[in-house]
């Protein structure tokens, strides 16, 4: 028999905090689908909104790579956790998005192998999969994200995060978002241009994720719990002066 993910564990979810705001609508049926006792796997292709089914972490045959097997099958395996609870759900809503990712990580192993190293085009992959973020803001934020310039960010320009919008794509960061942390940081995606979040789905998304832009790692790291409405520890005079966590930018 399947294990079953502990309702604590679920518990555990706040669907109230502004990060999960954005996930709310569909995460909170899903959730309360598998603290009745249906596995994550069942719930999630009980949605149908993913261009994948998903399959029970046991059909995963043993010395075949993860990424090739979803390539290969159409099916994600998944295990009743947290991690694979919160993947499952930007599949649903940025399934082409996935599924782009999922493309170029199949043809780096076709061309490369699996290997100990990914290389440059499978760990941008693997970052954005795993921790990135989709921002919506006005240039001035844009400018001092990529800048570094954090004192600009979250001090001098707070007043315009009330006209942006983040949205996390990475189900690892969403699972670690579930015990807050200062230091729990995005990889925020630097697109072309504006992506409208409502429409398609992600499918513009996965239209930008080609393999020699992508593999350049085009990131800039954000420390989401530094963004106004957050957290209510980012109020606090001084929150923002943690160089461990709000990291100048580098120097050639």
């Amino acid at each position: 028999m399947a294990s079953r993910t502990r309702p604590t564990v679920l518990s555990e979810v706040d669907w109230q905090t502004p990060w999960l705001a954005p996930w709310r609508e569909l995460g909170v049926p899903l959730a309360g689908a598998v603290a009745s006792g249906t596995p994550v796997h069942e719930a999630l292709n009980a949605a149908q909104g993913a261009p994948v089914r998903f399959v029970p972490q046991a059909e995963l045959p043993a010395g075949v790579a993860y990424e090739q097997f979803i390539f290969d099958t159409g099916s994600v395996p998944t295990r009743n956790n947290l991690h694979d609870f919160f993947n499952g759900l930007v599949w649903q809503r940025f399934g082409q998005a996935k599924q782009r990712l999922n493309q170029l990580q199949a043809g780096a192993m076709a061309t490369r192998g699996v290997g100990p190293v990914r290389g440059p085009l499978r760990d941008a992959c693997t970052l954005l999969d795993e921790s990135g973020a989709l921002l919506e803001a006005p240039p001035a934020l844009w400018q001092a994200l990529l800048a570094r310039d954090w004192q600009a960010l979250f001090v001098l320009h707070r007043a315009l995060w009330r006209s942006a919008r983040v949205t996390l794509f990475g189900h690892a960061a969403m699972e670690q978002l579930v015990k807050p942390r200062k230091e729990i940081t995005a990889h925020v995606l630097i697109t072309y241009d504006a992506i409208n979040l409502e429409v398609n789905q992600g499918a513009r998304l996965a239209q930008q994720l080609q393999a020699p832009w992508l593999a350049t790692k085009p990131f800039a790291p954000l420390p989401l719990l530094g963004i106004p409405g957050w957290w209510a520890g980012n109020e606090t005079p001084g929150f923002y002066d943690d160089a461990t966590v709000f990291r100048p930018p580098r120097h050639p």
